[in-house]
C-alpha cells in the first residue's frame, strides 16, 4: 500500500511537471533560454548542413560536366580532323579516277592472310594503273605519317577493288558486303563514327586488337547521280581516346570512360569499377547526373554527350567521396553547435537565477504580509522591474495599514451615525401618531374631508418610513401614490383627474420604494399646473417582456425640444447632473426627484434598467420607468444589477 500511494505521488509529480504552465519560474526561464538560443543555432546549423551538402554537389556536377564537355570537345576535334581528311581524300582526282574504275585497285584473292595485289597479272597497262596505285598508296600514307594518331586508311569502290597503305582483305569475298560499307552507304556521304571494329573482312600489317582501334566511315556519292561510287574506311588508334580521357581524375578514384550510344564501351580505365553501363540508366537529356548501386556500392554517374559522334563521356566516383569536404564542413558545425549548447545551458541557468531569485524572495514578503505581518519591508536598490515591484509592494502595505486604520474609524462612525438615525426616526413617528390623534379627532367631530386629509398623510409618511426598507412591495407604492394623490385631489380639487392602472401580476411584485412619486410631481407641477383649464395623468403598471414598466403620462403643457435632450443628457449620468450646477439657458433647469430616482435604480439594478422620457410641447411627456422583476426583497448582495425572480 505504502509502494502504491509512492507510485501515485510520484505519477501526481511527474504529470504536475508536464503542465508547462505548473513549472516554477527559474525552469521556465531556462526552457525558453535554451529554445531562443540553442533551437535556433540547432536549426541554423542543419540549414547550413543541407546547403553545404546541395551546393556541393551542384557544384561538383558542374565542374565535372564542365569538364565532360571538354574532353567532348577535344574528342569532337579530332574527329573533325579525320572527316576532313575523308574530304581531302575524296577531292583528290586519283581517288575520283580510282572510284570511277579508270584506276585498278586491288582486289580480294584466294588464299592465306597476304597483302593482295601481288596477283595481279604484270601487262604494261597494269604498270602504269600500279604507279598510280602506288601513287594514292603514299598520298594516303602522308595522312598516317602526318597524323600518327591513324593506324591506316582503306579505299574501296563500288565493284570491290580496295587501295590502303596498311589494310588488306582476308579472304576474297567482295568488302562491299562488309557491315561498315554498307553503313556508310546507307548514310550516303555523310561522315560516320562506327567504334570498335568487330566481325569485317580487313586487317593490318601491325594486326591491332579490334580494342585498339575505332573506325570511321564515309562514303562518296557521285554529285550527278546520287549514286554511292565507293567509302572510305579510317581507323584511329584508341591512344587517342585515351589520352584525352585518362589523365583525368574525380577524387580519388574517379574517372571518365567514353561509351556508344548502344552503351558499349570505347574506353574505360583498366581498374574501372563498371565496365559497361546500360543505355536505359540514362534517360534522354544529353547531360545530367544520376546515382546506381553496384555491387553494393552507391556510384554517381555525371555524363554528358557528344552531338558530333554521339558518344557519353561518363564521370564515374563512389559517392562516398563526393562527401568528403561536407564530412569535414559538418564535422566543425557540431563541434560549434557544441560549444552553444554549453555556453547555453550555463548562460540560461546564470540568466533564470539572476531573474527568479529576487521574484521569489519578494514572493516570501508577499506570502508573510498574507499571513498578516503587514511591518514587512523589500530591502533592495534594484532599478529593474523586480525593484519597482517591491517598492510598489512596500507602499501598498503602508496603503493598507492607512485603509485598515480608515475602515476602524469609519465602523465607529458608522455606528454613531445609526444611532444618531435611531433617534431621528423618532419624530417622524412622533408626526405620524400625531396626525393619526388628529384623523380621529376630524371623524369625531364630523369633518370628514379633513379627515381623509390626515389619513392620507399619515399613510403617505408611514409607507415613506417603511421601516427603514429600501424594497417594498409594489402594493404600497401603489397606496402611496394613491395617498399623495388624494392630498393634491384636495388642492386642485376638478382640475386635476388621474386614472390609475396596475395588473395582478405587477401587483405580487416589489419595487425600490418611492419611484412613483417624483415622477407624478413632475407631472403636476410642470404638465398640468401649467396648462389651461383641467388635465389628466395615466398612471400604469404592467410586466412587459420580463420587465416591470411603470408608465406616467400627462397631457400637460410639456417641455421645449432643448429641454428635453438636456433632461436625457442628465439622466444618463445622474450621480453627475445632481453634482454640477444647472446650465443657464432653457435647458439648463433640474428635476432633483427624477435624477434622484433613475440615480437609486442604476446603483442598485444596473445600467439595463432606469427612466426613459418622451414629450412634445403643448401635448404631454410620458416618463417609463424599467424595473426587473423582484419577487422577493433580494439581499444586499443581489443589488448589483442581478433580478430576483
Amino acid at each position: 500500500m505504502r509502494n502504491r500511494n509512492r507510485v501515485d505521488s510520484w505519477r501526481e509529480g511527474f504529470s504536475r511537471w508536464l503542465r508547462f504552465g505548473d513549472l516554477p519560474l527559474r525552469y521556465k526561464l531556462v526552457i525558453l533560454f535554451l529554445m531562443v538560443g540553442i533551437l535556433p543555432s540547432i536549426a541554423l546549423g542543419v540549414l547550413v548542413n543541407w546547403t553545404v551538402n546541395r551546393i556541393v554537389d551542384q557544384q561538383v556536377t558542374s565542374n565535372t560536366i564542365q569538364l565532360i564537355g571538354k574532353v567532348n570537345q577535344t574528342l569532337d576535334n579530332d574527329m573533325e580532323n579525320l572527316q576532313n581528311i575523308t574530304y581531302l581524300i575524296g577531292f583528290d582526282p586519283r581517288t575520283e579516277r580510282f572510284l570511277q574504275g579508270d584506276i585498278q585497285g586491288d582486289k580480294p584473292a584466294a588464299g592465306a592472310d597476304v597483302p593482295s595485289g601481288t596477283y595481279r597479272p604484270q601487262t604494261s597497262p597494269v604498270k602504269q594503273d600500279n604507279e598510280e596505285n602506288y601513287e594514292i598508296k603514299r598520298y594516303l600514307q602522308g595522312f598516317t605519317t602526318l597524323y600518327p594518331e591513324i593506324a591506316s586508311i582503306l579505299l574501296v569502290n563500288r565493284e570491290g577493288a580496295y587501295i590502303s597503305n596498311e589494310m588488306y582483305a582476308r579472304s576474297p569475298a567482295s568488302l562491299t558486303e562488309e557491315e561498315w560499307y554498307r553503313e556508310a552507304v546507307l548514310n550516303e556521304g555523310i561522315f560516320t563514327v562506327l567504334g570498335h571494329p568487330a566481325e569485317r573482312n580487313v586487317t593490318t600489317h601491325v594486326h591491332y586488337a579490334n580494342e585498339e582501334l575505332v573506325s570511321v566511315v564515309r562514303s562518296f556519292v557521285d554529285p550527278d547521280t546520287r549514286e554511292v561510287t565507293g567509302a572510305v574506311l579510317i581507323d584511329l588508334k584508341l591512344r587517342a581516346v585515351a589520352r584525352t580521357v585518362r589523365d583525368v581524375t574525380l577524387g580519388k578514384s574517379g574517372y571518365l570512360m567514353v561509351a556508344e550510344a548502344g552503351g558499349s564501351s570505347i574506353y574505360a580505365p583498366e581498374d574501372s569499377i563498371i565496365p559497361s553501363i546500360p543505355p536505359s540508366w540514362f534517360p534522354e537529356e544529353d547531360s545530367g547526373a544520376l546515382i546506381r548501386e553496384v555491387n553494393g556500392e552507391r556510384l554517381q554517374l555525371i555524363y554528358g554527350t557528344s552531338s558530333f559522334t554521339g558518344w557519353r563521356t561518363i564521370g564515374v566516383f563512389p559517392t562516398s567521396e563526393s562527401v568528403y569536404e561536407v564530412r569535414e564542413i559538418r564535422f566543425y558545425m557540431i563541434c560549434f553547435l557544441f560549444v552553444v549548447c554549453l555556453f547555453g545551458v550555463a548562460a540560461s541557468y546564470t540568466l533564470s537565477q539572476s531573474i527568479s531569485r529576487p521574484i521569489w524572495q519578494l514572493m516570501s514578503f508577499m506570502q508573510k504580509a498574507e499571513s498578516g505581518d503587514l511591518t514587512i519591508r523589500y530591502w533592495g536598490n534594484r532599478q529593474d522591474e523586480v525593484g519597482m515591484l517591491g517598492r510598489s509592494f512596500n507602499r501598498m502595505l503602508q496603503q493598507i495599514r492607512k485603509l485598515m486604520k480608515l475602515s476602524e474609524l469609519r465602523e465607529r462612525q458608522k455606528r454613531e451615525a445609526e444611532l444618531r438615525s435611531l433617534q431621528a426616526h423618532i419624530k417622524p413617528h412622533f408626526l405620524y401618531n400625531t396626525l393619526d390623534t388628529i384623523h380621529w379627532m376630524a371623524r369625531k367631530k364630523g369633518a370628514d374631508d379633513v379627515s381623509e386629509l390626515v389619513e392620507s398623510l399619515s399613510r403617505l409618511f408611514r409607507i415613506g418610513l417603511s421601516k427603514g426598507d429600501d424594497i417594498i412591495p409594489m402594493s404600497d407604492e401603489w397606496t402611496h401614490i394613491s395617498s399623495y394623490l388624494q392630498i393634491q385631489k384636495t388642492r386642485y380639487r376638478d382640475r386635476l383627474q388621474v386614472e390609475m392602472e396596475i395588473s395582478p401580476e405587477a401587483e405580487r411584485l416589489y419595487v425600490l420604494k418611492l419611484i412613483l412619486q417624483p415622477m407624478v410631481e413632475n407631472a403636476i407641477y410642470h404638465g398640468i399646473k401649467a396648462r389651461r383649464g383641467p388635465g389628466r395623468i395615466w398612471i400604469q403598471a404592467d410586466v412587459e417582456e420580463n420587465v416591470l414598466v411603470l408608465t406616467v403620462r400627462d397631457d400637460g403643457a410639456g417641455m421645449p425640444a432643448e429641454r428635453l435632450d438636456a433632461l436625457r443628457r442628465q439622466l444618463a449620468d445622474p450621480v453627475t447632473a445632481m453634482e454640477v450646477p444647472p446650465e443657464e439657458g432653457p435647458g439648463g433647469s433640474r428635476s432633483y426627484g427624477m435624477l434622484n430616482v433613475q440615480a437609486r435604480i442604476k446603483l442598485t439594478f444596473g445600467e439595463t434598467y432606469g427612466i426613459m422620457i418622451d414629450s412634445i410641447e403643448n401635448e404631454g411627456t410620458t416618463v417609463r420607468i424599467t424595473h426587473p422583476l423582484l419577487h422577493a426583497v433580494p439581499s444586499s448582495s443581489d443589488h448589483d444589477g442581478r433580478d430576483s425572480r
